[in-house]
């Protein structure tokens, strides 16, 4: 059986720029309907698959690398556009894998929501201990409402 929508920010708010998933899903708490279920990850994929079962609908927020400037977002509509994630980097969990990796085994697998969209804002550090970049710190409300108004039409 699957069930509505999910918004999952990822990262670590102890490294930087990394943690800019998770605060655009505390932004979001605010901004959905109870009904949409938001949650905080770390990452780590095989987890990350397991909190995607039965899902409908995904939204996964990240922060990534792939050259571009710091806070620069990307929108990968992964069943739609047949997206795919071969350029971009993203953070890695301490487990040693991360978002991609989940896609990709998922994929694999025949496991991701029917329909899956990431979010990829552009990191410029992931020092541990330091703040959010302040271009990164800016693409908080855009992506918050981006994905929001996507959650609202999804509905």
């Amino acid at each position: 059986m699957t069930s509505g929508t999910l918004i999952v920010g990822i990262g670590n708010t102890d490294r930087g720029d990394d943690g800019v998933g998770r605060l655009i899903a505390r932004r979001l708490k605010a901004m959905v309907a109870p009904e949409v279920r938001v949650v905080e990850h770390d990452g780590e994929a095989a987890s990350l698959l397991a909190c995607l079962e039965g899902v409908r609908t995904a939204f996964l927020i990240d922060a990534c690398v792939s050259g571009g400037a710091p806070g620069a977002v990307r929108r990968l509509n992964l069943e739609q556009d047949g997206d795919t994630l071969p350029d971009l980097q993203f953070g890695i969990s301490t487990h040693g894998f991360g978002l991609a990796e989940a896609i990709a085994l998922g994929e694999a697998l025949g496991n991701l929501p029917p329909r899956t969209v990431v979010f990829a804002i552009e990191a410029g550090g992931f020092e541990t201990g330091a703040a959010l970049t302040p271009a990164v710190a800016d693409a908080i409300e855009t992506v918050a409402g981006m994905v929001a108004d996507e959650v609202m039409q999804d509905a």
